[in-house]
């Protein structure tokens, strides 16, 4: 997420324009409008970008023919994006067809008003905010404390700097602090400080007046004054350029902004939350940050720990990314799975869990989450304090083990001539659907390797034993020798 002004998450776009190319400031303006834009230009990148994307823009000629195309597309890769069509005036009577044929809204080619596009989007905004509605864990002691430091923080003015590692939850904190605070009923604008290019980010914070360049055909508020009367969140502050950070500074201190192309100084009623996860102090040293910066933005300093430092945290942040992900649905975690998610070292914190769970998820079929459904990130698993008696988890917590043996009911278990695949190739995999495709194969080693039976090892993984030996005609068809005793 790029940008969260008004508390209203962004929404993500897929661009569809055969006619023409989307502009920089375009693209700025759009997002301006809470839409974070994916441009394409063939419908195999269209069939890529539709997995994250909330709604799909597309330009029509004078006629359908495109929207009916992509809608039988979108319905063969069973997606469900809405779609919004772009029409020239002259072409006016297509909207007619288009809103038959079921598009969510169709605008002008030419126009790009905020208002109109957040008109557009304002369904799939709601329902964003619905479906990522906050749920603060603060359950571990750590967390506790830090939670209880920030509502204190919360009601003052004075400016945050929140330090940790990515994907700790910088961002959650931030919220904390402004929902706290006697600006919670403000806005909550929110900022990725390494997301735009350096011209961008200055358009985006500070605005521009019309005509201060080429294609600033009217006014654009920056986030600072669209964050009036609540708080503005910067994120990766330590990526911010030199030049941009000298800007930051005299608007902190002035407490006003020029837009770009302006003259008039525009007063700001706006606090500033500021994070990082790099040693700032040592960007100082190393010539890359503002000392007098630093000591303008550190007022206060909350320290977030890593995941693995507060392990109360991990089970009601399963439970919470289960409850979000799979809303209709109560899915059980077993003792097993518990155990292997506390003891794990999670590098890549609370993003690498919700990864994790949501792999869970598609892996256990909506039963019950078990080690074998547990896909890592890491190529290993070193750290994770984990009882190696345990077959089942000793083998998901092995990079060494390369081989399996499937025992049987009758017989000792033999070593099998199946390797292992090994964990890089799904982490060097092309996209998403071979990564998956690789860590379920793991999966199913896993089953079999701590079941008697080919029954057995279809129940553990929640699928049928018929669709089992579907999976397994797969694994053969890579050139894998796989012989079950009978």
């Amino acid at each position: 997420m790029l940008v969260n002004a008004s508390s209203a998450p962004i929404v993500r776009a897929v661009w569809l324009d055969p006619l023409g190319d989307l502009s920089a400031t375009a693209q700025a303006q759009l997002l301006a409008a809470g839409i974070h834009v994916t441009p394409v230009d063939t419908l195999g990148q269209l069939s890529m970008a539709l997995r994250k994307a909330h709604v799909l823009v597309i330009r029509l000629g004078d006629s359908v023919e495109l929207l009916a195309e992509v809608q039988t597309l979108i319905q063969q890769l069973g997606h469900k994006s809405p779609i919004i069509c772009r029409v020239d005036r002259r072409h006016m009577e297509v909207t007619v067809d288009a809103m038959r044929l079921g598009a969510l809204h169709v605008l002008p080619t030419d126009e790009w008003s905020e208002l109109s596009w957040r008109a557009a989007v304002e369904p799939l905004a709601q329902a964003e905010v619905e479906r990522t509605k906050p749920s603060y864990v603060f359950a571990d002691p750590v967390s506790q404390h830090l939670f209880a430091l920030a509502q204190r923080v919360a009601q003052t003015e004075v400016t945050a700097l929140l330090v940790g590692p990515t994907g700790a939850g910088k961002e959650v904190l931030a919220r904390v602090l402004h929902e706290c605070s006697p600006r919670a009923a403000g806005p909550f604008v929110a900022f990725n400080c390494a997301a735009l290019p350096d011209n961008l980010i200055e358009d985006m914070l500070f605005g521009h007046e019309k005509g201060a360049f080429t294609g600033a055909h009217k006014e654009h508020k920056g986030l600072f004054e669209q964050a009036r009367g609540g708080t503005i969140f910067l994120d990766e502050l330590g990526e911010m350029p030199m030049h941009l950070q000298a800007k930051l500074l005299r608007v902190l201190q002035e407490r006003k902004l020029t837009r770009l192309g302006g003259e008039t100084q525009i007063d700001l009623n706006v606090r500033l939350i500021a994070a990082t996860n790099k040693d700032l102090k040592q960007a100082i040293i190393n010539k890359e940050f503002r000392e007098d910066l630093y000591f303008r933005i550190s007022t206060f300093r909350l320290q977030i720990q890593p995941l693995a430092k507060r392990p109360g945290d991990i089970l009601p942040l399963v439970q919470q990314s289960l409850r979000r992900l799979q809303p209709d649905q109560v899915i059980q975690v077993s003792e097993e799975a518990q155990a292997l998610l506390q003891t794990y070292a999670w590098p890549g914190n609370v993003r690498e869990l919700e990864n994790v769970v949501q792999r869970a998820l598609v892996l256990c079929n909506g039963s019950v989450i078990t080690p074998a459904h547990l896909l890592f990130d890491e190529a290993s698993t070193e750290g994770a304090a984990v009882d190696a008696s345990d077959s089942s988890l000793s083998f998901a917590m092995s990079r060494e083990a390369t081989q399996i043996a499937l025992p049987t009911a009758h017989a000792p278990a033999q070593p099998s001539t199946l390797a292992m695949p090994q964990r890089s190739e799904a982490i060097e995999a092309a996209n998403l659907d071979d990564a998956v495709k690789a860590r379920e194969h793991e999966a199913i080693l896993v089953a079999i390797q701590t079941t008697v039976n080919r029954t057995e090892a279809a129940k553990k993984l929640g699928i049928s034993p018929r669709t089992l030996r579907y999976k397994l005609a797969q694994l053969r068809e890579r050139g894998m020798n796989l012989a079950f005793a009978e």
